[in-house]
């Protein structure tokens, strides 16, 4: 017996995949508009610029504690379930 959530509940670990999925994304823009100056011969960023840039990392960092945390929760459920 699968135990599938309906489409419209939230499942453990979502709510980390989502936010970790804007702060990579806010990192991966921080990150171009750090690089343009590099193409357009201008002024380089000041180095905390450059620190926003690591927010890619971050956000892949939580994204796949989220994972993670539904691997889990569905090995959890297959294990009741299974009993």
């Amino acid at each position: 017996m699968t135990v599938t959530p309906h489409g419209d509940e939230a499942r453990p670990g979502d709510g980390l995949v989502r936010a970790g999925g804007i702060v990579f994304i806010v990192g991966a823009v921080a990150t171009l508009v750090t690089m343009a100056p590099l193409f357009l011969h201008t002024d380089p960023f000041p180095s905390y610029a450059w620190a926003v840039c690591m927010l890619m990392g971050v956000g892949f960092a939580v994204s796949a504690a989220g994972v993670l945390r539904s691997a889990a929760a569905q090995r959890r459920a297959a294990r009741a379930s299974q009993s």
